[in-house]
């Protein structure tokens, strides 16, 4: 499936470098154009895959390249102020060749939480393409501000996007891990799984997959709008050296190959999403299996989607596989899209409600604690004007 990228405040353009690591390790042409836009000029240079000619800057009037300090009512005012110069940039993709546009972008802050919905609304005014998004909760430690930006991001983002992909900071985070660490493994993380997913489908020399994963099944299990969450698992081979006295490397016991997928397509639905779900509450799934080819089974697939039609009660359960000779690991990505029974948004939208309350509240009674604050008591002393 082939995709315009674009990526969003920090934690947007990191997320889309890392999208662009993958596919060139991967050596899969899923990325038509890639742009980044910022109201921060720092992030914008801190960037390595996204070219120069294709980084916007936008709010200078305002916030001078600094950034909106995690305000996401300054990012929508910059977006809304500067869309034409993102929508200049968009004009000169390739939109042709495209299959979706993808929006990227951290919900946290200010500039990717707030100009991304924006964006979004932008892109499916002008385009017939699906827009997807992808959005990155902050995690609980964070404070309470990012979690009130998310939660209004959340409702605002969900709204104006096709649907969307939701990446949970707070499941992924390592306990000792530093903060720069932590978030590159996690943006690793993320590139990877929507690179098997949109990779899946872009072979362009054999093997060819029994069952090719095309845009066309990849859109149809996002249709409908709504909340998806991404499994994914591996299983490392036990293999024989290569070419070891120029013999043919014996093919696996079927059974063997069937037990094996549907363990890892197991592993990945139920411990390894990007948002942890319900998956009873899934409306549609996909299902892709990784790695070498004989290691890969329709039957084992099938069963697959079989097992995921039972877990989530759904009968629209698409699969197929991706074959990758070179590979060292049987691998499975789950999608399960249209997710409604998701205690971490339920947690955000909490906890940002009382931070608003708590805002509201306080705003209300600075005046008089300012006016406490300043009054000598006797108004003895007078003010200069």
């Amino acid at each position: 499936m082939k995709i315009a990228l674009l990526g969003v405040g920090q934690a947007g353009g990191k997320v889309a470098d890392a999208i662009l690591d993958y596919e060139a390790a991967s050596r899969v042409d899923f990325v038509t154009d890639a742009v980044a836009v910022n109201s921060a000029r720092a992030d914008l240079l801190g960037l390595s895959r996204i070219p120069v000619d294709r980084r916007v800057l936008i709010g200078q009037s305002r916030v001078k390249g600094h950034g909106c300090g995690a305000d996401n009512e300054l990012g929508v005012t910059v977006a809304e102020e500067d869309i034409d110069e993102v929508r200049g940039a968009v004009d000169d993709l390739p939109v042709h060749e495209v299959d979706a546009f993808l929006v990227v972008a951290g919900l946290g802050g200010g500039t990717g939480s707030g100009a991304a919905p924006v964006i979004a609304r932008e892109l499916s005014r002008l385009y017939t393409e699906p827009v997807y998004g992808l959005g990155l909760l902050p995690g609980s430690d964070e404070g309470g501000i990012y979690t009130l930006n998310a939660a209004r991001s959340f409702q605002t983002f969900v709204r104006e996007v096709d649907n969307l992909l939701v990446f949970d900071n707070d499941a992924w985070r390592r306990s000792g891990e530093s903060l720069r660490s932590g978030y590159a493994s996690i943006n690793e993380e993320i590139a990877r799984r929507l690179g098997v997913l949109l990779g899946a489908g872009e072979v362009s020399k054999p093997p060819v997959p029994e069952s090719v994963v095309d845009a066309s099944e990849i859109i149809n299990t996002l249709a409908g709008g709504g909340v998806t969450t991404i499994g994914y698992a591996n299983s490392r081979l036990d293999r024989p050296a290569r070419g070891l006295f120029g013999r043919r490397e014996p093919d696996p016991d079927e059974t063997d190959v069937v037990n094996r997928i549907t363990t890892t397509v197991r592993r990945a639905t139920l411990g390894n999403l990007t948002l942890p779900a319900n998956v009873e509450s899934t409306e549609r799934a996909l299902v892709i299996v990784s790695g070498p080819p004989r290691y890969l089974s329709r039957k084992g697939v099938e069963g697959s989607q079989r097992w995921l039609e039972e877990e989530t009660g759904t009968m629209e359960v698409r699969g197929g596989d991706y074959p990758i000779p070179d590979s060292d690991y049987v691998a499975a990505l789950v999608v399960l899209s249209g997710v409604t029974d998701v205690p971490r948004i339920k947690e955000l939208q909490q906890i940002g409600a009382e931070t608003q309350r708590n805002l509201k509240e306080r705003a209300a009674q600075r005046p008089e604690a300012l006016r406490d604050l300043v009054w000598d008591g006797d108004g003895e002393i007078d003010p200069l004007f």
